[in-house]
């Protein structure tokens, strides 16, 4: 199967803007993202259809114009991966957004997907949004801090060992920030 070279960024913000194929589609890939060892969420797969289903059907139903913004990647009509944005609705926090659930099907990996995503993403909250910064929390020991480093962000603390996958795999959990935008 040959693809675009770069894949279509696509931004929704209301479920109404979404379809069953497209909830099937982020489904689908979030179940071989978890199970292929990603980040995404999931911290002990494997995962099934009704571990992934009613996370994102939640996902989708708190999508908002103001608030939360779900950006998918497309080449021709198949997921390769997406992201959302979500902005805190109250006024002392309402200048900065957190990113959650970035992922990349395991089968458009080493594409520039992640990487695409997310700098659609800073635009979005920027440019549409108005924020001024962005957050994020990652699972430590999987090199995400050095793919995030690459697109601007910085590392501005951890929880030690906040993370326990397994009796004998503790982790950090890394904040990063994106400033400014």
């Amino acid at each position: 199967m040959t693809h675009a070279s770069m894949p279509d960024l696509i931004q929704i913000t209301d479920i109404r803007e979404t379809t069953p194929e497209l909830r099937r589609q982020l489904i689908d890939c979030w179940i071989s993202v978890t199970n292929s060892g990603g980040a995404a969420g999931f911290p002990f797969p494997p995962v099934q259809d009704e571990d992934v289903a009613p996370v994102t059907d939640k996902l989708l139903s708190r999508l908002h114009p103001q608030h939360s913004r779900l950006i998918t990647a497309r080449f021709d009509d198949v997921l390769a991966g997406w992201v959302v944005l979500n902005r805190d609705p109250y006024r002392l926090v309402g200048h900065w957004g957190t990113v959650h659930d970035l992922q990349t099907h395991p089968e458009f990996r080493s594409r520039g997907v992640g990487s695409a995503l997310m700098r659609e993403l800073r635009k979005i909250a920027g440019n549409d949004l108005g924020l001024e910064q962005l957050h994020l929390a990652a699972r430590g020991e999987e090199g995400l801090e050095d793919f995030y480093s690459q697109l601007g962000w910085r590392e501005v603390g951890r929880w030690p060992g906040a993370l326990r996958l397994a009796p004998d795999d503790t982790r950090d959990e890394v904040l990063m920030l994106l400033d400014p935008l």
